[in-house]
Order: C-alpha cells, then sequence, then structure tokens
C-alpha cells in the first residue's frame, strides 16, 4: 500500500480536466447515458415536485389498477402515430 495523504475521489477529479468537445456528440451521449445507467434507483434524488407526482400517480393506480396500459403499448402507439 502506499504510503501519503487519501484524496477524496472528487477532489482528484475536479483537478482532471478532459475536452469534451473532442468528441463527437454521439459519443458524448453515450457517455452521458453510461453515467445515466451507472446509478441506481436510490441513488437519483428527487425534486419535492416530482415525489409528489410520483405518489399522486401511485395513489391513481392503487385505487384502479386495471385503468392503465404497459408502458410499450403506449410507446408503440406514438410511434405508428408518428410513422
Amino acid at each position: 500500500m502506499l504510503a501519503g495523504p487519501r484524496l477524496p475521489i472528487f477532489g482528484i477529479m475536479s483537478t482532471t480536466r478532459f475536452d469534451f468537445s473532442q468528441l463527437t456528440p454521439d459519443k458524448r451521449l453515450e457517455l452521458v447515458e453510461e453515467l445515466w445507467d451507472s446509478l441506481e434507483p436510490d441513488q437519483i434524488p428527487l425534486t419535492p415536485a416530482q415525489a409528489k407526482e410520483l405518489e399522486r400517480r401511485a395513489a391513481l393506480h392503487r385505487a384502479n389498477p386495471g385503468r392503465g396500459r404497459p408502458w410499450r403499448e403506449v410507446l408503440d402507439e406514438i410511434e405508428r402515430k408518428r410513422g
């Protein structure tokens, strides 16, 4: 093990600079996607408004569980309408 002070990872990361403009837009989006996918759901903070909306939707579902539609079905319908 190396001797010396331990630096927090954010301290190291904040001094490292990378010129993202050198990446294509597709590569930057891919990087964002990979970073996002690396997070667990409980690591993504919700705003109070988002939490309230999720609770409202959950309450609607509990009151009438048969009312909703599967996401894939809704997305397929949107894609069909867009052509």
